[in-house]
């Protein structure tokens, strides 16, 4: 596909880290701190990559993200319990350690959005698109925050959130279906967006009108294979010539 039919779409479900925020940058630093400092304990000298970030970490939910990890070095450790204190010898354990890494970093650094980002929000709330950020992240609150976005979105569905209505992370399409539906959007007239193949192939099993793979890393040709329909590498190159804007949109 081109443009985006902007006229034939009533949302944009927006993935967070890595698509209106750099926050992938802290999450790949946050996890590599984390992974290898566990991989030192049992004697794993090969550390944590880019590469193991984008294969078995990113866009997925965090203690998914774990499991998914620590099964590719041929690891099992035991779930074990939400509460675990971090560092625990357990799934959870490991998942909560990354999670104060990753706060600590945002509180210590702050978060900007990226200018194409805030480009495509300025456009699309001027011409009537409904949007909704969509994140695995239980941070999502704060990262927006942080970032000056807070006030952009009426609908934000997080991690907590999932956990709250009892949503399978993604790929499953889940996350993004409830979104649509708060913003009482058909799955058809909305558009999703996201840098992370694992949310591109929830976009592509939800039934929505088209999927846009943002390249921060991951790479064109992974996008496209998992299921997007068109990959930019800024979300500035998604806002229409003034020439061809459409009409506002109503939507309820």
């Amino acid at each position: 596909m081109g443009q985006v039919n902007w006229s034939a779409v009533d949302a944009a479900l927006f993935d967070l880290d890595g698509v209106l925020t750099p926050t992938s940058e802290v999450h790949m630093r946050a996890w590599a701190e984390v992974f290898d400092a566990f991989l030192a304990t049992r004697g794993l000298a090969e550390p944590f990559t880019d590469a193991d970030y984008f294969a078995y970490v990113d866009g997925k939910p965090r203690y998914d993200a774990v499991r998914a990890f620590l099964a590719s070095r041929g690891i099992d450790l035991p779930e074990g319990s939400t509460d675990d204190p971090p560092g625990a010898g357990t799934v959870r354990g490991l998942g909560n350690l990354k999670n104060d890494a990753f706060l600590e970093t945002l509180h210590r650094d702050g978060m900007a959005a990226y200018p194409g980002s805030v480009r495509l929000l300025d456009w699309l709330g001027g011409h009537g698109v409904a949007v909704a950020v969509v994140s695995s992240s239980r941070n999502a609150a704060a990262v927006l925050e942080a970032a000056g976005l807070a006030d952009r979105f009426d609908v934000v569905v997080d991690g907590q959130v999932a956990a709250a209505e009892d949503l399978p992370g993604k790929p499953a399409p889940d996350t993004y279906r409830y979104a649509a539906r708060l913003l009482h959007v058909p799955y058809d007239r909305a558009v999703v967006l996201e840098d992370a193949l694992s949310g591109v192939a929830a976009g592509r099993a939800g039934g929505f009108a088209a999927v846009v793979g943002v390249d921060r890393g991951v790479g064109a040709e992974a996008l496209r294979e998992a299921g997007a329909d068109k990959v930019v590498a800024d979300l500035a190159d998604l806002v229409p010539p003034e020439s061809a804007a459409p009409p506002a949109v109503r939507h309820p």
